[in-house]
């Protein structure tokens, strides 16, 4: 398994499918691309992971934009979970294509889903995505837990004074549901002023949940810490901003949707043009090195000096 000049294993490649999407989050960091140029064909994508399976990641994360406006998105998920040394194909969507096509997806291969869900109320959905279709999204869910996309977790965002209260109506309905509640700070990017406008701070939730339960683990990744409730409910807190806990503990590489590798969500200035070489007729020593050049300019955007 690669590590990169900070001693972190890359074991996981977030893959961006697309930048179309069709919902307008007020939060949407896009995947930290910046005017992508056209899409990948299927067979590159599946070129790209297998280069980076070479190097021990063995986990991959589909994303957007929404992944699910690919036409091809069944091809996508069945050649990437063919790929030797791939253990996960998973997604995150935002769930109004869900129903129709969770089970087709669990067919093809994809081991669990990510899910969208910043509220349960649908004047607050509106006003938070642009979008009047929240009854799809609980649609996608329930289809993609009955298919068996295991372990369905669902995605809060917390966004002050527009969603905090809803904590704990989105615990009762995961608990219901038999989903993962995951409640991320929502992340400084581009968008400042939302930011600014937005930002709720995570700690008091952590320190509420920390007095609710005896059971908390901490995952590898990024040590996020999950709290097992009382009646079977599980929340997973995502708290990125001014971390270097958790960029300390990173182990992802990230491919965007026209192609680039990205050592760092948060990054523009260190990206690796791979798919431009494989168009060129590159050959795999050379897609190789071109990963480890990616691998080897990955940094903890938050250091730990920044915080003493």
């Amino acid at each position: 398994m690669v590590c990169d000049r900070f001693g972190r294993s890359i074991r996981d490649i977030r893959v961006a499918l697309t930048h179309r999407c069709n919902l307008r989050c007020i939060y949407c960091h896009g995947e930290g691309e910046s005017n992508p140029g056209g899409e990948l064909e299927a067979s590159e994508i599946e070129k790209i992971v297998r280069v980076a399976a070479g190097e021990g990641v063995s986990r991959v994360k589909l994303t957007g934009g929404e992944p699910l406006l690919r036409g091809d998105i069944l091809e996508v998920v069945k050649r990437l979970s063919s790929v030797p040394g791939i253990e996960e194909v998973s997604m995150t969507t935002n769930a109004t294509l869900l129903a129709d096509v969770a089970g087709d997806l669990k067919e093809a291969g994809l081991r669990r889903i990510n899910v969208s869900l910043d509220t349960l109320v649908p004047e607050r959905y509106r006003m938070i995505t642009g979008f009047d279709g929240l009854n799809s999204v609980l649609s996608g869910i329930d289809e993609a837990v009955r298919v068996g996309l295991n372990p369905v977790k669902t995605n809060m965002v917390l966004l002050r004074d527009v969603n905090e209260d809803e904590l704990w109506d989105l615990v009762r309905f995961s608990r219901e549901k038999g989903t993962i509640l995951q409640v991320i700070e929502l992340v400084d990017s581009r968008y400042n002023s939302v930011f600014q406008r937005f930002h709720a701070d995570v700690k008091p939730l952590e320190n509420e949940l920390r007095g609710l339960t005896d059971n908390v683990t901490t995952r590898q990744l990024h040590k996020r810490k999950k709290y097992f409730l009382t009646g079977g409910a599980e929340v997973e807190i995502v708290n990125p901003v001014h971390n270097s806990e958790f960029c300390s503990n990173c182990t992802r590489i990230r491919l965007t949707s026209d192609g680039k590798l990205k050592p760092c969500l948060m990054r523009n200035d260190n990206l690796v043009d791979i798919v431009g070489p494989l168009r060129r007729g590159a050959d795999p020593q050379t897609l190789r090195e071109l990963f480890l050049k990616a691998v080897d300019l990955r940094e903890p955007y938050c250091k730990v000096e920044e915080n003493e």
